[in-house]
């Protein structure tokens, strides 16, 4: 039991030396991945719906 508590020790320690982003800082961050997310979905989505309207036409020949 006190290896456990010595675990959770340490572990409160290591988070007091991560240095945290503001909050301008998180709203960016986090502004650009919803970004990048949202042209990766885009781009997935068109390669997707050609390529399914590519091997109906295929297909249906």
């Amino acid at each position: 039991m006190s290896r456990i508590l010595q675990f959770f020790r340490e572990v409160w320690v290591e988070l007091g030396k991560v240095v945290w982003p503001s909050r301008r800082e998180a709203l960016k961050i986090t502004g650009i991945v919803v970004l990048f997310c949202t042209i990766v979905a885009l781009f997935l989505g068109v390669i997707d719906f050609g390529l399914a309207k590519l091997i109906g036409l295929i297909v249906n020949s």
